[in-house]
């Protein structure tokens, strides 16, 4: 299987660059503390701290494997090419939905730095896929579970 290349802003790099650093620093040595005490408790067979530290160990492991993949396959987008004729990775879009007549903004991202939540949506989300490429004023329809929404795009900025 290639390796999928990871889109990342400057900011998202810097989030996963200190996320990975804290997971190796910090998270790594409080679980083998966490590992090694339970140890010191004596029988590890029906010892459940020893099994929820080796479980979150596994996870920590798990996770530096994949922050250290995704910033080997990281392509950095250059503030400088982010389009504002149409929508584009890095992009911050403005757009309407027309039935309910509601304004939404999102900073369109790669699928690593995702974050509806921050207003951060991937571009290879059902709307992300819809308004990429397409310039202000463009009406695009996505298919969701319900139907489908109609988004007027009303604005792009860097």
């Amino acid at each position: 299987m290639a390796n999928k290349e990871v889109i990342l802003t400057q900011n998202g790099l810097k989030e996963l660059e200190e996320e990975l650093e804290h997971l190796k620093s910090v998270k790594r040595k409080e679980v083998a503390s966490r590992i090694k005490l339970a140890i010191d408790f004596g029988d590890i067979s029906e010892n459940s701290e020893y099994e929820e530290a080796k479980n979150e160990q596994a996870f920590i492991e798990g996770r530096i494997i994949t922050l250290e993949k995704m910033l080997r396959n990281a392509r950095l987008i250059d503030e400088e090419e982010i389009d504002t004729e149409v929508v584009s990775v890095g992009s911050k879009v403005t757009i309407k939905d027309l039935e309910f007549d509601e304004e939404f903004e999102y900073t369109i991202v790669g699928s690593a730095e995702a974050n509806p939540g921050d207003n951060k949506i991937s571009n290879e989300s059902p709307v992300g896929k819809a308004i990429l490429g397409k310039p202000v004023g463009s009406v695009v329809e996505v298919d969701v579970p319900a139907g489908a929404i109609k988004y007027k795009i009303i604005d792009i900025q860097k």
